[in-house]
Parts: C-alpha cells; sequence; structure tokens
C-alpha cells in the first residue's frame, strides 16, 4: 500500500466512524467496534487518523455491517412488495461511503469502467466509479438521436414484455476491465443484459455489485454468468 492509499483509507475509516456516532454514544461506538472510547474520540473528531490496520477492519468489517443496517432502515417497501430505496440511490455522501466498503470487501479488481443502467444505478455507479478513478457508462432503455451506433442488449421477460437497454458503442472499448453495479437485483434481468453488453464489447468483467439483492434468485443468476466476484452490500428476503 502506497502513501495515498493509506491515507484514502484513513480517511474512510474516519468517515464510517463519523456516519455510526450520529446515532451513538462513543461508548456505544466503542461497543460495535471494538476500539477504545478515548481513541474514537479523536478519531471522529479529526484530532489523529487511525492506523492503516485500524482502518482496515472498520472499512472492511464494522464498515460492511453498520453500511448494511443504515441501508435496510432507509428501504421502503409498499403493500405489492416493491422496494422504495430513494432514501439511498439520492444520498451521494452515503453511497461515497459504500464504494470503498464494497471494493474492499468483495475484492473487486480496479475497473476501467463502471458499468450501470440508467436511471437508479447512475448515482450508485458514480461513486464506484469516483473511487476507483474509472469512467462511467450507463445503459438506457432508448436510444440518443446523435449516437449512430450501439450494443443492444434485449430480453423476453417471463411476464411477456420484452426490454431492450442500448449502450453507445463508444462507451466499451475490447479488453478494459467493466465492473457491473445496480442500486438493486430482483430478478438479475437487468445485470444479465449488461453483461451482455460487456461481453458484446469484449470486455473482462470484475465484479457484479448492487446496494440490495431482493433476493437470493437475482444474485444466483448474476453468479451463473460470470466468474467474477458478486455481491450485495445487504440482502432483502
Amino acid at each position: 500500500m502506497n502513501r495515498a492509499e493509506k491515507a484514502a483509507l484513513q480517511l474512510q475509516a474516519v468517515a464510517v466512524l463519523r456516519m455510526l456516532k450520529e446515532t451513538r454514544t462513543y461508548d456505544e461506538l466503542s461497543s460495535v467496534t471494538g476500539l477504545p472510547a478515548g481513541d474514537l474520540n479523536r478519531y471522529v473528531n479529526g484530532h489523529v487518523l487511525p492506523g492503516s490496520e485500524r482502518a482496515r477492519e472498520v472499512v472492511e468489517g464494522v464498515g460492511r455491517d453498520a453500511l448494511s443496517s443504515e441501508l435496510e432502515a432507509r428501504v421502503r417497501f409498499d403493500d405489492e412488495g416493491y422496494v422504495d430505496n430513494s432514501g439511498v440511490v439520492f444520498d451521494q455522501s452515503f453511497l461515497d461511503l459504500v464504494a470503498p466498503v464494497a471494493a474492499n470487501s468483495f475484492g473487486f479488481e480496479r475497473p476501467d469502467v463502471v458499468l450501470t443502467a440508467a436511471t437508479d444505478g447512475i448515482t450508485l455507479g458514480a461513486a464506484m466509479a469516483r473511487y476507483f478513478d474509472a469512467r462511467l457508462a450507463y445503459a438506457k432503455k432508448s436510444k440518443e438521436t446523435a449516437v449512430d451506433e450501439f450494443i443492444e442488449s434485449r430480453q423476453r421477460l417471463a411476464s411477456g414484455i420484452e426490454i431492450t437497454y442500448y449502450l453507445p458503442a463508444s462507451a466499451l472499448s475490447s479488453g478494459q476491465r467493466v465492473l457491473v453495479v445496480d442500486d438493486l437485483i430482483r430478478s438479475g434481468e437487468t445485470q444479465e443484459l449488461l453483461l451482455d453488453i460487456a461481453e458484446q464489447a469484449d470486455t473482462t468483467v470484475t465484479g457484479v455489485f448492487a446496494l440490495i439483492g431482493v433476493s437470493d434468485k437475482g444474485l444466483g443468476r448474476a453468479r451463473e454468468l460470470t466468474d467474477a466476484p458478486v455481491g450485495a452490500l445487504t440482502t432483502l428476503d
């Protein structure tokens, strides 16, 4: 780990601790993290940064559990079981905390491009792209008139409805590494379309990540389609 990477990890750990501190006393935060309350006080208030090993423990361990709990608290379901995650996808500061935790928890290799679907996946995709210093590309269900060439992926759903995603062909190049992300995985159909787009472009998939796995079905479907790591920050059954 070079000096810049160490500093970034330390700052990410502090950001996670500050989020947790918003709803906890230092003693409560100590019981969650296993770190002394006095040290936590100094970290949260910016007097000192945690060491690299302690920072990694916060980001990879406490960070994932804490963000998962926070995510679940923000998600709402309507009477028909549809997910309202607007309290998450509209909060860019929260998503910026998710990116390093997801990267470290699931072992995603650094991509050249983060690929997602419009529209709810864009804010998460932007956070992941910024963390990895990668480009962001997003597929849409309609063509842009000024674009001449597209990569198209089409699928007929069990309901008989056909959906198509379009990505400008210039957005991906052969040999690039691509991380597929989305706000949620329900059936895995959107992820299948995005993976198909990545395959058509002759890219290498480094992983598939979603904030929410509505069930294990969609995650399982994604795992069948790629050998890369697949994961969600939280799974709701």
